[in-house]
């Protein structure tokens, strides 16, 4: 019986440590998606040109022009992963970004050749990485934490 209680103090005592570190991955999660995606689309801004380029000739976005996707598509990249990292509107934030995520993973044909396998790779676990705040939220490093503090209604 004694081995048994010291297991489960030695496991109480590993989840307490995990759930302090918790609001630490969330914002090691929010960070990394934000270095992922902000500085391609500051990347776009530096040479426009080029970026029309790419929109008009390497990716095929269905629906819209190449001009409105490279717009959209730069625009998105330098607002959703802002409020994601803030962690403000963060789940609105996550599912956004999971949706042009899910546009690249459609769109860039180069992503489904042997070549372009990383980057596939990188996409996927960009959207687990994603999906992790849908289902989790921001964390308590977050705006939207401070909120519900101040305003409990404030769901985040």
């Amino acid at each position: 019986m004694a081995l048994i209680t010291r297991f489960v103090k030695c496991y109480t005592w590993a989840t307490k440590l995990l759930m302090c570190l918790a609001p630490l991955v969330d914002l090691f999660i929010r960070l990394w998606l934000f270095k992922a995606f902000f500085f391609s689309g500051w990347l776009k801004t530096k040479n426009w040109q080029s970026t029309l380029t790419l929109f008009e000739q390497e990716y095929q976005v269905p629906l819209i022009s190449p001009n409105l996707a490279a717009y959209f598509g730069t625009a998105a990249e330098l607002t959703l992963p802002v409020f994601l990292v803030l962690g403000l509107f963060g789940r609105l934030s996550a599912l956004a970004l999971f949706i042009f995520n899910s546009i690249i993973f459609v769109s860039y044909p180069f992503l489904w050749t042997d070549d372009g396998i990383h980057g596939l790779h990188q996409h996927i676990t960009w959207g687990l990485l994603m999906l992790v705040i849908m289902a989790h939220g921001p964390g308590k490093l977050s705006i939207d934490y401070l909120l519900n503090k101040k305003c409990p209604k404030y769901e985040y």
